[in-house]
């Protein structure tokens, strides 16, 4: 039996709710995370046809990347989509589960990864990293333990997004015992906090102290930034981005007359990012949602591509797919075929 809670927690393992921005409600939105899943519909929106798609399918789990609640519901009387959306979820037992900025903002396995990986962007890094609180752990270990604890700490990595916690040796001491002792720094996301603790306390003889620091996470945070393998002449590159990314228009500023190396992007609306993008050398800058006066910020330094907010993180429909079947192979788990897009194009 495979409940929805434990593909709950194998998304959080990826995207981890720490890492959502405070406006979100990612998360279990609707259902209970004891029941088993039956099977999954991966989309980018809850709408009533995903809904009734899921009925169809024998599906009891919503996996969406917008949450269809974002504000506080006072009554539940159809009146609106989302109530008519929460209604429907309710009277048919069916789970939605949001992922959003989470998703958004962790380096591997986000929806900024897939799309630098469609565009063949090498040497990618988060553009604008957070700032955010670390944990930090300063612990004695006894000489005879250090090497297996620097193993068992190394063990704890669970994917690229959260890399191998930080061991760093400080000095040689005194520990708790009167013995000879290795004092070790250990850094760490603070989604971790409870491996770590749970780890050093395994090893006798092992006295730490815990606390936490600022610090920017590379792998956490918005945006991306990557270099093409090779540059490509402005128009090359356009047209390259619209087949790419299987999108029928393509919004841009004037053309600098300069070849496409660097390449900045966020998923959906990113025009907050453009600041970053121009400080880190980007050539282009690619994201949604950009209002007509916001274009003129591009003000002869960079080119700005508007692709659409569905069309920018359409592929993340796939991505949440892969990542449940790669850990979950007793039931289906089925991309959404409702296109939930609310834009249309003449």
């Amino acid at each position: 039996m495979t409940s929805i809670g434990a593909i709950i927690k194998h998304l959080e393992s990826v995207a981890p709710p720490v890492y959502q921005e405070g406006y979100d409600n990612a998360g279990l939105i609707v259902g209970n995370a004891q029941e088993e899943c039956t099977g999954v519909i991966t989309c980018l929106d809850s709408t009533e046809d995903v809904v009734a798609e899921a009925v169809a399918k024998g599906c009891n789990l919503i996996v969406a990347h917008h949450p269809i609640v974002f504000k506080g519901l006072k009554r539940f009387t159809g009146k609106t989509y989302v109530e008519r959306v929460i209604l429907s979820a309710i009277r048919n037992n069916i789970a939605i589960y949001a992922i959003h900025t989470n998703l958004d903002n962790v380096y591997a396995k986000g929806v900024n990864a897939m799309i630098a990986e469609r565009l063949g962007l090498v040497n990618t890094r988060i553009l604008a990293p957070k700032a955010g609180v670390m944990s930090r752990a300063t612990a004695f270990v006894p000489l005879a333990v250090v090497d297996q604890l620097k193993q068992a700490l190394a063990s704890l990595n669970d994917g690229p997004q959260t890399p191998q916690p930080i061991v760093r040796q400080l000095s040689l001491g005194t520990g708790a015992d009167g013995g000879v002792s290795i004092q070790l720094e250990v850094m760490y996301p603070t989604h971790q906090k409870g491996a770590i603790n749970a780890t050093l306390s395994n090893f006798s003889g092992v006295d730490a102290v815990y606390s936490e620091v600022l610090n920017r996470n590379p792998l956490v945070g918005s945006g991306m930034i990557g270099d093409l393998p090779k540059p490509l002449k402005e128009m090359p590159f356009l047209k390259r981005l619209k087949e790419q990314l299987k999108v029928s228009c393509v919004k841009y500023t004037a053309l600098l007359n300069q070849p496409i190396q660097k390449v900045a992007l966020c998923g959906g609306a990113g025009g907050f990012l453009l600041p970053q993008a121009i400080a880190a050398g980007a050539q282009v800058f690619v994201t949604a949602d950009y209002k007509y006066h916001e274009f003129f910020d591009a003000d002869g330094k960079i080119i700005i591509a508007d692709v659409g907010h569905y069309e920018s993180e359409q592929f993340t429909i796939d991505l949440l797919a892969t990542i449940i079947r790669k850990n979950f192979g007793n039931f289906a788990v089925h991309l959404t075929e409702v296109n939930t897009n609310p834009v249309n194009y003449l």
